[in-house]
């Protein structure tokens, strides 16, 4: 284990808290994704994959990331600070997300 994945586990942590804290507050079953440059929304999420999709992918990401470290460690090049940096931009974008679904239109 390296240091890096202390801070990917307090990410999936919170991930984890925010989902359990904000999606009770969210009323509808579909989640705005992806803002336009006129600030409206370009697609939509089932509301369980919005929330519990965003571990899968950090997970995934995670995994990837150990596999080309094992397999092909000759091509990875700061691999501990791209787990922070990948942690610390999904548990932003994720909170981003889920206040703005919690917002009344």
């Amino acid at each position: 284990m390296v240091p890096a994945d202390y801070v990917f586990g307090f990410a999936i942590a919170l991930v984890i808290g925010l989902n359990l804290y904000l999606g009770p507050r969210i009323a509808s079953e579909r989640i705005a994704m992806q803002w336009g440059p006129n600030g409206e929304p370009t697609w939509y999420a089932p509301k369980w994959l919005a929330m519990w999709g965003m571990i899968a992918f950090m997970v995934a990401i995670r995994l990837f990331i150990w596999l080309a470290s094992t397999y092909a460690p000759q091509h990875v090049h700061g691999a501990e600070l791209g787990i922070v940096i990948v942690s610390l931009i999904a548990l932003g974008s994720h909170l981003f997300v889920l206040m703005k679904a919690r917002a009344p239109l």
